[in-house]
């Protein structure tokens, strides 16, 4: 079913407003726990307004024991926001939820130019909509989107800007510059790559040099923890951990089954018959770093499904896509019920049981991954399928 862009605009409003109401629970209680994860309304846009001191003004990475755990840019909009907005928590989270909202409306119109007959799931993933408004994550969604748009169209240049940005605002799309070395490799353009490579790297330094040269510890902070953290809430290693299985070493594990799984989408995106297109396998990494890493945050399914929604083939591909949007709600609802029970409320998730549904929301997405890697493997057609829609081609 292929709906306007002013259809899809208007149920991501809708879809904003219902996650509004979601949150706004907690907003009128305080975010007071047990009760902001027994009504699933955590957030992290006030629960760090006041343990990062940004309700004192105090800079975002001034202190290297608690700067904020965040990449420059989205450390930027944290404090910004908190130095322009009147003091109060509250007016804090109903600014930066207004200004989600309007990003989640630039990420559906994203979505719509790239995948316009599907673009109409992205504000009806019901994992997606529960999240919306958990952290900042949507600021470097938006710019990732964007940059895999003009690079399938070819104007490379604004996507590798755009790609630094996206990576200066959350490490994660770092990981885009392996499809993209593929697609390169695969077009004989390697050169090409060497340019975009560079003028990623160089959006990159510029963005973060100013921020390392003056405050270079709290800058370093968020790499710290990434780098030293163990086995987190929502992994696979977290998850075998709570089951019995305890594996040693995790952090190498995570690592070695990252090249696995990163060897694998390789050889599977150099043996296909024609060079895919960025918007077509971008899900791919994003499902195999997700799967292996040391953490799964409630919010990243936001990256997930727009991504998804852009690599679906034709209708076929919804059951799966719906299967899998109702994993990740299940798992949604299952960390909140969880740290309920962790904080003090009289009902909960035991941790066996959340567990048992981590595992099932990772199997899930490697069911996604699998069916869409065969549906594109098989259907000829899709590599060029963006291209031809924009009247382009491949030489």
């Amino acid at each position: 079913m292929r709906v306007g862009i002013r259809v899809v605009l208007l149920l991501a409003v809708l879809s904003s407003l219902v996650s509004f109401a979601k949150f706004n629970h907690c907003s009128a209680e305080g975010w007071q726990s047990p009760g902001q994860y027994v009504h699933a309304c955590y957030s992290d846009i006030p629960a760090l307004y006041g343990e990062r001191e940004l309700d004192q003004g105090r800079w975002a990475y001034s202190s290297a024991e608690n700067a904020v755990e965040y990449p420059v840019v989205q450390g930027a909009i944290m404090w910004v926001t908190a130095k322009l907005i009147p003091q109060g928590v509250t007016n804090y989270f109903h600014i930066n939820i207004l200004l989600l909202a309007l990003l989640f409306l630039f990420i559906s119109f994203i979505t719509f130019k790239i995948k316009p007959e599907f673009a109409y799931l992205l504000p009806l993933a019901p994992a997606a909509v529960a999240s919306l408004y958990i952290n900042w994550d949507l600021w470097a969604i938006a710019t990732m989107l964007a940059a895999i748009y003009f690079f399938d169209k070819k104007l490379e240049i604004p996507s590798a800007i755009l790609l630094g940005i996206s990576i200066s605002t959350k490490f994660l799309p770092i990981f885009l510059l392996i499809p993209i070395a593929l697609i390169f490799f695969r077009r004989e353009k390697i050169a090409k790559f060497a340019r975009y490579f560079l003028i990623t790297a160089a959006t990159f330094i510029a963005i973060n040099a100013p921020v390392f040269l003056t405050t270079p510890q709290g800058w370093w902070r968020f790499y710290s923890l990434n780098l030293n953290r163990g086995s987190d809430w929502g992994s696979i290693w977290y998850a075998l951990s709570n089951l019995g299985l305890n594996l040693t070493h995790q952090n190498y594990l995570s690592v070695l089954c990252l090249l696995i799984g990163i060897t694998a989408l390789i050889i599977y995106l150099l043996q296909l018959t024609k060079p895919p297109t960025l918007a077509h396998t971008a899900i791919f990494i994003f499902i195999i770093v997700m799967a292996v890493s040391k953490v799964y945050s409630p919010q990243y399914v936001l990256w997930l499904t727009p991504l998804a929604v852009i690599a679906l083939i034709d209708k076929k591909d919804l059951a799966v896509f719906f299967f899998w949007q109702g994993c990740e709600l299940l798992y949604h609802f299952a960390i909140w019920q969880h740290l309920a029970s962790v904080t003090g409320a009289k009902f909960g998730l035991p941790v066996v049981a959340y567990s048992v549904i981590t595992l099932v929301r990772i199997a899930a997405s490697i069911l996604l991954l699998a069916r869409l890697a065969a549906r594109h493997q098989k259907s000829r057609v899709f590599p060029s399928e963006f291209l031809l829609s924009t009247g382009e081609s491949y030489p």
